[in-house]
C-alpha cells in the first residue's frame, strides 16, 4: 500500500503564529491585522482537523508580533485561540488569547442612536455578556451585539 508524502509547513524564524482559530475565521484576523497588507510572509491553514476543537484555523506571521489592541479584536471573534510568539524557531512565549470582561474603543455601537455615534467625544464601551457565542452589551444605550455584528466591523 502506497503511503501518501507528508506536507510540512515551513518554521518561521521570527514572528507569531496564531493557532487554534475558530474554524473559517482567519480571513477575519487577517483583516484585523491589516494583512497581507504588509511584508510579511503568511502562511494560511483553514479548516483543518484539531483534537481539541473538531476544525480549527491557523496562521503563521514572519516577522510581525501583535500589539495588545490587535490581540484584543482577535478575542472578539476567536476567543478560544492562541499565540505562539516565535525567536530564532523557538516558541518563546505562548498565551491563550481571553477575552476581557470589557471592551473599550474597539468596537462601534450598532445602534445609530447611541451617544457614541454622535460628534460628542465618548470612547465605546461594552460589556462582554456571553462568550461563546459572543455577545456584548452597550454601556451607555444598552444595545445587546451579536457575533455576526462584531465580525462585521472588522
Amino acid at each position: 500500500m502506497k503511503q501518501p508524502k507528508e506536507l510540512k509547513v515551513k518554521p518561521i524564524k521570527n514572528g507569531t503564529v496564531i493557532d487554534h482559530i475558530t474554524a473559517n475565521k482567519s480571513l477575519n484576523v487577517l483583516k484585523i491585522l491589516n494583512l497581507p497588507n504588509s511584508e510579511s510572509n503568511l502562511t494560511i491553514a483553514m479548516n483543518v482537523q484539531s483534537s481539541n476543537l473538531d476544525r480549527k484555523d491557523i496562521l503563521k506571521i514572519e516577522n510581525r508580533e501583535l500589539a495588545p489592541n490587535e490581540v484584543d479584536q482577535i478575542a472578539l471573534i476567536s476567543p478560544n485561540s492562541t499565540i505562539n510568539i516565535i525567536r530564532d524557531y523557538e516558541v518563546v512565549d505562548k498565551a491563550k488569547i481571553g477575552l476581557l470582561n470589557e471592551i473599550n474603543g474597539l468596537l462601534k455601537c450598532s445602534n445609530p442612536n447611541c451617544i457614541t455615534n454622535t460628534n460628542e467625544p465618548v470612547e465605546n464601551k461594552f460589556y462582554v455578556i456571553n462568550k461563546e457565542p459572543v455577545t456584548l452589551r452597550c454601556h451607555y444605550c444598552e444595545r445587546l451585539m451579536e457575533e455576526h455584528e462584531i465580525e462585521s466591523q472588522f
